[in-house]
């Protein structure tokens, strides 16, 4: 089997293509081959029989996508993307890359004969925006408040229709916020929520810019692997022409956040938290879903964390470990 991942120097890319590499298995296939891309390279290495090819370049560059495609992998995860934030700042670098990245994929699968992948594409819960129904049931309908859910909406419709066509068989899956990101912070609007718990937990002081009665849907980074595993296996017949399915997460505010770290880490670490309103912040996150109702996906097969105290431990052992 051949896998291909775009996006895998980002952290859940990183962490899938780990995961793939510790089974050197997907599913019931063996797999031979995972090609990592990125804007930068991967650092991880070929392991047992599982050959690692790592490319560098841009998504939206139609050579480098069409080079990547005439490989013909069986599977191919979309991760390849620049994060809320940055979108929101550059508009043009948002359309180029989550857009127009994705149109370009799609088009060279399609220039491919006889060629049929698996192709997972994440999407994010931004394609949905106010006023929103408590909870938000699969019914609910996309009207994106952002560039970039406006963006991953598009991406949606187009994998809907690309799989309709017999182009590729596509799976789009809308990943909840990613708690606890590991490392530095990046450029994501939701970035503070990993930073209010990964940052005093290393002793540092982090900035929360937002009300403590802000609530928003999350899920671990081991989830966030697992919901991409599934989709690459799983049987798709079930879900007809509707193939973007929303992932179950938590639903939980800013307040029920510090007291769990409270709880697995103590006062002192809790009091590292300093609050710092940010009007920018705070008027993006005023456009995100809160809750939902995952229905079709929990249908599916697919399964979140049980609590966000396991998050932060998972998290701390993570850490521990260097991962």
């Amino acid at each position: 089997m051949d896998i291909l991942i775009l996006g895998a120097a980002g952290m859940v890319g990183r962490k899938l293509a780990e995961a793939l590499l510790d089974t050197g298995r997907l599913g019931e296939g063996e797999i031979a081959r995972l090609t990592l891309f990125d804007v930068v390279p991967s650092d991880l290495q070929s392991r047992g029989a599982v050959a690692v090819e790592t490319r560098a370049g841009d998504i939206a560059d139609p050579a480098t996508v069409q080079a990547l495609v005439a490989q013909r992998p069986d599977v191919i995860f979309h991760l390849a993307a620049i994060v809320s934030g940055e979108a929101e700042a550059d508009f043009d670098k948002g359309y180029r890359i989550n857009l127009d990245g994705t149109r370009l994929l799609f088009e060279a699968i399609r220039a491919q004969p006889d060629y049929r992948p698996r192709v997972v594409y994440t999407s994010s819960i931004a394609v949905f925006g106010a006023p929103f129904a408590e909870p938000i049931t699969d019914d609910f309908v996309p009207a994106p408040m952002t560039s970039y859910g406006t963006q991953k909406l598009i991406g949606e419709l187009l994998l809907n229709d690309y799989t309709r066509r017999g182009i590729f068989d596509g799976i789009g899956i809308r990943l909840p916020t990613i708690v606890v990101r590991p490392g530095k912070p990046n450029k994501a609007a939701s970035g503070f929520f990993s930073g209010i718990i990964r940052e005093p937990l290393a002793g540092v002081e982090a900035v929360l810019p937002v009300e403590d009665d802000v609530r928003h849907w999350v899920a671990s980074p081991a989830a966030a692997t697992g919901f991409l595993l599934h989709a690459a296996t799983m049987d798709l017949a079930p879900l007809g022409a509707r193939r973007c399915l929303t992932m179950p997460g938590l639903s939980i505010s800013v307040a029920e956040m510090i007291a769990a770290l409270r709880e697995v880490a103590g006062d002192d670490v809790a009091a590292l938290i300093r609050r710092e309103p940010d009007a920018t912040i705070r008027g993006i996150v005023a456009g995100w879903p809160r809750d939902f109702a995952p229905d079709r996906a929990l249908a599916a097969g697919f399964t979140a964390d049980a609590s966000f105290q396991d998050i932060i431990r998972a998290h701390i052992r993570d850490t521990a470990a260097g991962g």
